[in-house]
């Protein structure tokens, strides 16, 4: 801890850098070799490949306009504003627009964190979530969730026993990245109900929302204590373009508008994407989510096949589940490898846990359906190859 005449003690940061996957320089390299690989099939960073060009037009009209010439409002576009809160159903609330919902989760932690205070959170989960958190809190408590008894979900009760008085912010990511549990009605509402009588932050990342198959916001329960993460990430398919939002009331609002450093705004060309999503949503989602349900559905029947493996969480509502393959002795980092070489990117389970990473490889399904063919076929012969070993 360093501390300055007169103020509050801060911490001094480094990067912990990643050990990088074998046969590579950094991470950096690995992620570029995958990006650049036509022929991968995307499963190991819940993307969403499903779809069509209606997104993908609005930018290339944005672009060749020459949009981007000019700077766009420093606070977004109104429009694009005003559609979130449709499609959220929010009402007196403002919307803050962020280059993806994980810079929204930044500034939020920076704005209403202090160093005495601590969060709340779970594992697996979201691990940045903790790494910003600990930038500005004292502490940042983790509750392991990967159980049946918890039903590999944050739930009310645990909160209750981890929370205390110096507790300032609960973060819940509903549905969860890795494991695609979802939040009932009443599960939320109790969220939203200790947030009040302990008079704390609850910050709800929906990123994954539009995957779920019900799925309730807790911004209707506690609106004066509830920020909300929102992406256009997962269910739009712009991953690469790097837009989201928080939305919350005007007074957090403000305060997060105080420690805002791209006060020139957020990407032109990905605002039109957007706005175009949010238009045609309706058009498309269904689609989307009738192929996803049915793509995990083929991962549960080949899954079920092989003897030492299982999936915790089915049916899934995000785009994304894991598959434990601790039974079968096998280490999910050799798995992520064996499969990589086969032209399929998945993920081992230490990118999303620090406790239960080495029992699970978590993989992504809003791809073709002919991809998840591919991954069907191949996960068999990978955990009888690697059983061997």
């Amino acid at each position: 801890m360093l501390k300055k005449a007169g103020e509050k003690p801060i911490k001094k940061y480094e990067k912990i850098e990643r050990k990088p996957p074998k046969g590579y320089d950094s991470a950096n390299d690995f992620f570029e070799s995958v990006f650049m690989d036509k022929d991968m099939i995307w499963m190991g960073q819940n993307t969403n490949h499903l779809v069509g060009d209606v997104i993908a037009d609005a930018m290339a009209d944005c672009a060749l306009e020459k949009e981007y010439c000019k700077y766009p409002p420093p606070e977004g576009f109104s429009k694009l504003k005003s559609l979130i809160l449709e499609d959220l159903g929010f009402e007196n609330m403002e919307v803050f627009l962020t280059a993806g919902a994980t810079e929204s989760l930044f500034l939020c932690m920076n704005a209403l964190l202090n160093p005495e205070d601590n969060v709340i959170t779970c594992d697996p989960g979201y691990l940045i979530i903790g790494t910003f958190a600990d930038r500005f809190a004292d502490e940042v408590k983790y509750i392991p969730i990967y159980n049946k008894e918890c039903n590999y979900k944050m739930t009310p009760s645990l909160v209750r026993d981890y929370i205390d008085d110096n507790t300032k912010l609960i973060v819940l990511i509903d549905p969860l990245n890795p494991l695609g549990v979802c939040y009932t009605e009443d599960e939320i509402k109790e969220f939203a109900q200790i947030a009040i009588e302990n008079d704390i932050y609850l910050l709800h990342d929906v990123t994954y929302k539009d995957f779920a198959h019900e799925h309730f916001l807790a911004a209707n329960y506690a609106p004066d204590n509830t920020l909300t993460a929102y992406s256009f990430s997962k269910i739009f398919g712009m991953a690469g373009a790097r837009i989201g939002g928080v939305i919350s009331n005007k007074n957090i609002i403000d305060s997060i508008k105080n420690v805002v450093v791209n006060d020139l705004g957020v990407n032109i060309i990905s605002q039109a994407g957007a706005i175009k999503g949010l238009q045609t949503k309706g058009e498309w989602i269904n689609e989307v989510r009738e192929i996803s349900f049915h793509n995990q559905k083929l991962i549960k029947e080949a899954v079920d096949k092989i003897d030492g493996i299982f999936l915790p969480v089915y049916p899934s509502d995000a785009n994304m589940m894991v598959i434990d393959v601790s039974q079968a002795g096998i280490n999910p980092k050799d798995l992520s490898e064996y499969l990589i070489e086969r032209k399929l990117f998945t993920r081992e389970g230490e990118y999303t846990s620090k406790l239960f990473g080495d029992k699970y490889l978590r993989i992504s399904f809003s791809i073709p359906t002919n991809e998840i063919e591919v991954f069907c076929k191949e996960l068999p012969k990978a955990i009888e190859a690697l059983r061997k070993n």
